[in-house]
């Protein structure tokens, strides 16, 4: 019997298959492929306009049926000094209720849904963003919808009512959950930069939950939410049409507070002073269950490093990579850091420490480099010693090969962080709030590509010329006093004998 077609050149036991069709010539009759290109536009890929009344929108393409449109606005718990504590945690709980055009959140909601849409906003010390992702033909809707969130919101009795239950929970779950990360991010900016600026609460404090109202609030938002200290950022979708809406949501609307001008804004910049904030507190049951966490204590020692516009953020952000660190439970995979000075200085030889982990945190004015780290109470005068051994050590030689490995770490970290379109949007909006423009990931692989040795020493030797900030949660009992933290960190030669005697 003769077969014809597919089947006439099919093989199931590893002989040739289609030996008519060659391999390496095109099929005859299949038009020639022709391939997308970036035609040179790449550095133009984010565009940013000012509109008449100063509001900036900033867009960039990426392909795709969904999109990222938000409202990021210069305002945080850093701008709070002359009102009540705790303002942006209440707008961010606020954020997407009833407004002039929408009755209620599930109305809000539904109108996303539409267009396969979310809707979320988080506040930091800086900025707050009111963010949605939805279908890219929504867009119309969504900047409509963003324009009403952010500048027609009603505010209602019972919102308020209920956002203040909700802070208050967060507040007691804050202070009994098992990890205490953000607990001690608190204390260490509190710490760093005691009663100014960055060093302010984010978090309402609990008497300030009952005086909060919606005077209040209109009064900080005529100060702050004013279209210079806004950016409408776009990832998704043709900066045209991003514009267009722009100009028909947000350009001459009247915002539910008023025109009338509001308290001065607060330009302050922030001011380093270092010093410590203790919270004694037992840690023995922050857990429940058959396996509970062991009783720790925690400790946060941090140094000023440097703002985000300034050219040794780049150095410090290679520094923290090669710190690194972790939990001493970590599985440690490709690029999870096990060469990190964190892990082979620390964590490998010490193993009664739970955790050894560093963090950078970086604003428009200033910055902070900080270690975390945690082991069982009576261990932390040990830990504390170690701990500033770590930084006197990055003043040290520095390896060819783990500078080269940090930096590659690095630079694959962002790029793929900036795989996520919300990361994006979160990235072009930022960037563009700050400085009016953005810079791009192939700018900033460069920028970390030239990173040498001496960059590294430069920044540390500088950064250990200041005061240190210490935050410790748990049981303190055998904690070194603050001098002695202070007297080690300016050990000018690093040299163990000297560390050992201050501590002893």
């Amino acid at each position: 019997s003769r077969r014809c077609g597919l089947a006439a050149g099919r093989s199931y036991s590893g002989g040739g298959a289609y030996p008519s069709v060659s391999l390496t010539c095109p099929l005859p009759g299949v038009p020639k492929a022709v391939f997308a290109a970036a035609e040179g536009r790449e550095r133009f890929e984010t565009r940013v306009t000012v509109l008449e009344n100063g509001l900036r929108v900033a867009s960039q393409n990426k392909f795709g049926q969904f999109c990222t449109v938000g409202i990021l606005v210069n305002s945080g718990s850093r701008h709070e000094a002359k009102y009540l504590s705790g303002i942006s945690h209440f707008l961010e709980k606020l954020a997407f209720s009833s407004t002039a055009q929408f009755g209620s959140k599930d109305e809000i909601l539904l109108t996303l849904e539409k267009h396969g849409g979310i809707c979320d906003c988080q506040a930091s010390r800086d900025t707050i963003m009111y963010a949605v992702s939805a279908d890219a033909r929504g867009l119309d809707t969504v900047v409509n919808l963003l324009a009403d969130v952010t500048l027609q919101p009603r505010l209602s009795d019972e919102e308020i009512e209920m956002t203040r239950m909700a802070i208050r929970f967060e507040l007691e779950d804050l202070n009994m959950r098992p990890d205490p990360e953000p607990l001690l991010t608190e204390m260490i900016h509190a710490a760093a930069f005691r009663d100014n600026t960055v060093g302010l609460n984010r978090f309402c404090p609990v008497e300030n939950t009952e005086k909060i109202n919606r005077d209040v609030l209109h009064s900080y938002l005529s100060s702050y939410y004013t279209p210079d200290r806004m950016v409408l950022a776009g990832v998704g979708i043709e900066h045209e049409h991003l514009v267009e809406c722009a100009r028909k949501y947000l350009l001459g609307v009247q915002p539910v507070w008023g025109s009338g001008q509001g308290r001065p804004v607060d330009k302050s910049v922030a001011q380093y002073t270092g010093g410590i904030i203790k919270v004694e507190k037992d840690m023995s049951d922050v857990s429940l269950g058959p396996t509970p966490i062991p009783e720790l204590t925690h400790i946060m020692i941090g140094l000023e490093s440097c703002s985000f516009l300034e050219d040794d953020f780049i150095p410090f952000a290679v520094l923290n990579m090669m710190m690194g660190g972790g939990g001493s439970f970590s599985a440690g995979g490709p690029g999870k850091g096990m060469f990190t000075w964190l892990y082979l200085n620390v964590l490998n030889r010490h193993h009664w420490m739970y955790n050894a982990t560093s963090y950078h945190h970086s604003y428009e004015d200033t910055g902070l480099l900080c270690i975390h780290a945690s082991a069982d109470p009576k261990q932390v005068r040990e830990m504390v010693e170690i701990i500033t051994r770590e930084f006197i050590l990055m003043a040290g030689a520095v390896g060819e090969v783990e500078l080269e490995r940090a930096k590659t770490q690095l630079k694959s970290m962002l790029m793929m962080n900036l795989e996520s379109r919300p990361v994006i949007f979160e990235d072009v909006g930022r960037q563009v709030l700050a400085t009016n423009t953005r810079k791009l990931p192939h700018e900033l692989c460069a920028l970390i590509s030239q990173v040498k040795p001496t960059d590294i020493k430069r920044v540390v030797t500088k950064m250990l010329h200041k005061k240190p900030a210490v935050a410790a949660l748990g049981d303190l009992t055998d904690l070194p006093t603050y001098e002695h933290i202070q007297a080690a960190l300016s050990s000018k030669d690093g040299r163990l004998p000297r560390l050992y005697r201050l501590f002893r």
